[in-house]
């Protein structure tokens, strides 16, 4: 006969208690921690699982028996797991032990704006952005010259307090000392004990060439001071590529629609055509099509890993006049005789039209 100690009993629940009662601290204030704290660490993980809980429920301790380390087959979680757990969101973040000391600052951000040009040649900008920065009078002590740093008196300098709960102890940051386990004896005038101003400050970065909106580029140590002479966080710039009036990107390729006379596309020829870096000429093959894509090789964006720089596409759109002389229209009616185009039909309400007046004015 099992000597261990009912999981339901341990843990002062009904056998018909939800999973969230089971997780409830039930703070009963046993003194006899060591062992009762690791059995509510086994009747938890139990409990809190409906599939072991229904074995434990028909078997009793007989459905782990065999097991590696006790209930579930693959041994126990942490006990501190458990405990973090049933904790969690309480006020205990820290439970048995948490980071003290400073911190470090934190990074920030700035977002720059470039053409596309600028993205296509690189390009070194200077900015200037708000930040908390190391204070120069205390040099980030916090402390007005002359004055000294003395022992906390809440946590007697160990930067944690001890709070008990339950059965078991909790330590938490100090709130007095938040964890640096001295306090300032005279606080510096200037930054009233923060060790830290608000700033403006100004560098220069250097963006280079290929880059495209969402990139972003790190400037170590441009982010705010940490309290106390803790690191200094980053900076971190987000890039935005402005839109360009006649280029569309695509990764590193270049795209752009120009007209083009029908008679140079019907002839062929060529013709310069604008480009991120001056004008370039563009060959035009006989019987050119409208929509007809062409291809400027190494015109486009350059690789930003250093590789082939992207191409430049030109979508030929054939232009057709709107007005022609009347040598023109000549011309180009031979042209089309030429071609063994038809003669237009003539227009019958127009013949109709025209045998009205005749009949009108002297039809016999």
């Amino acid at each position: 006969m099992s000597t261990r100690v009912d999981y339901y009993e341990l843990l002062e629940v009904d056998r018909t208690a939800s999973g969230d009662e089971i997780k409830k601290d039930k703070n009963p204030g046993d003194k006899a921690a060591e062992e009762k704290f690791k059995q509510i660490g086994q009747a938890y993980e139990v409990l809190s699982d409906d599939q072991k809980r229904a074995a434990y429920d028909r078997y009793g301790h007989a459905a782990f028996q065999g097991s590696s380390g006790g209930a579930g087959g693959g041994g126990f979680h942490d006990p501190m797991d458990v405990f973090r757990e049933m904790f969690r969101g309480s006020g205990f973040e820290d439970l048995f032990g948490g980071a003290g000391g400073p911190q470090r600052g934190n990074d920030l951000r700035y977002d720059l704006e470039i053409t596309l040009e600028e993205a296509a040649a690189g390009v070194e900008k200077e900015i200037k952005y708000r930040r908390a920065a190391t204070c120069g009078a205390c040099n980030g002590s916090g402390a007005e010259p002359g004055s000294k740093r003395q022992t906390c008196p809440t946590c007697r300098g160990h930067g944690q307090v001890v709070s008990s709960r339950g059965f078991f102890s909790v330590r938490q940051t100090c709130p007095h000392c938040r964890g640096q386990g001295t306090l300032i004896e005279r606080p510096c005038a200037k930054c009233s004990g923060a060790g830290r101003v608000e700033e403006t400050a100004k560098i220069k970065v250097r963006v280079p060439p290929g880059v495209d909106s969402g990139q972003k580029l790190r400037s170590g140590g441009g982010g705010e001071a940490g309290a106390h002479g803790a690191p200094i966080g980053d900076l971190y710039i987000f890039l935005h590529v402005r839109e360009h009036d006649l280029f569309q990107r695509d990764g590193d390729d270049l795209h752009t629609t120009i007209p083009i006379k029908f008679t140079l596309a019907a002839l062929g020829g060529a013709l310069d055509v604008p480009t991120l870096t001056g004008k370039a000429q563009l060959k035009i093959p006989p019987g050119t099509q409208s929509g007809t894509l062409l291809r400027l090789r190494g015109r486009g964006m350059p690789s930003l890993r250093g590789g082939e720089p992207g191409d430049q596409y030109i979508r030929v759109e054939i232009e057709v006049p709107k007005k022609l002389n009347a040598e023109q229209k000549e011309k180009l009616e031979d042209f089309g005789r030429a071609c063994g185009d038809a003669e237009p039909p003539a227009n019958p309400f127009l013949k109709r039209q025209n045998a009205f007046l005749r009949c009108d004015f002297g039809c016999a």
